[in-house]
């Protein structure tokens, strides 16, 4: 077990990469001791010293949640970490050419197709599909930028946990109310396909189903798994929650441009150019 000290140091070098776009070697390879218990306690030390610096937490983001990735990366559960005002995007509804996001900063980004939630209430313990549907205001389709201080992408899970999630920055497209969006809205969020294209050449099609079976499963889960990691704070009212990659996560580049087409659901694609 790691003490209060240890845990500070790695929050201390873990939050310097973060800010200034350093590589580290992986935690798990310099602290035999370092599990997934460990590594929240990190993640919730950096978190106290990002709302110290004046960032305000607006939500999370949940990773991994396509178990189709996880012998790619060597986890085996989904993992979660704060958003802020800082990191969170709302792109722009009526312009016809594509966003702009710069990629100063990141390092080794990817982008990961995902869905978005945006909560009117606080789920009650335990609550299912229906129940979590029923506390959402709107769904947007977004894209996450997801990085890794840890070179090549190699990692345990402890490592992605304490290093933000992974989180780079959330790009959130046009916000769609629930009541639009059909009365079969659950079973829409498995069924619907998702295309990933860069520079118009097709790089996946995904489905829904890809998020541990449906998106709002994945809030269910991560419910679940935050009451069993106290003291976090459960999921509250005006929190939206980027619920993981419909895709595999593809590195970009800058000059690119990447795009979505959603059929099947009611939600827009998205076109956004990386600068550097």
């Amino acid at each position: 077990m790691l003490t209060a000290t240890e845990l500070k140091t790695i929050a201390g070098q873990v939050k310097v990469a973060q800010d200034l776009g350093l590589s580290l070697a992986p935690i798990s390879s310099q602290h035999a001791g370092f599990d997934t218990t460990a590594a929240y306690a990190v993640a919730d030390l950096i978190h106290a010293m990002r709302l110290a610096d004046g960032a305000r937490a607006v939500g999370r983001k949940i990773g991994f949640t396509n178990p189709a990735m996880w012998p790619q990366y060597g986890v085996a559960d989904p993992v979660w970490a704060y958003v802020y005002d800082s990191t969170v995007s709302y792109l722009p509804a009526t312009s016809k050419q594509p966003a702009i996001c710069s990629l100063g900063g990141f390092v080794n980004p990817k982008i990961e197709p995902e869905i978005v939630f945006h909560f009117k209430s606080a789920p009650p313990p335990g609550a299912d599909v229906l129940a979590v549907l029923a506390c959402v205001d709107w769904v947007a389709h977004g894209f996450e930028m997801v990085q890794s201080h840890y070179p090549g992408w190699k990692f345990k899970a402890p490592d992605a946990i304490a290093d933000w999630g992974m989180h780079g920055r959330l790009l959130v497209g046009q916000p769609q109310a629930v009541d639009t969006l059909g009365s079969s809205l659950q079973e829409t969020l498995t069924t619907f396909t998702l295309a990933l294209s860069c520079d118009g050449q097709l790089q996946e099609t995904g489905k829904g189903a890809n998020v541990l079976g449906n998106p709002l499963a994945a809030v269910v889960h991560w419910i679940e798994v935050l009451a069993s990691q106290t003291p976090h704070q459960p999921l509250q009212a005006n929190e939206l929650v980027t619920t993981g990659t419909v895709t595999s996560a593809y590195s970009v580049q800058p000059g690119q441009t990447w795009q979505t087409v959603l059929e099947g659901i009611d939600l827009p694609g998205l076109s956004v150019s990386f600068a550097a």
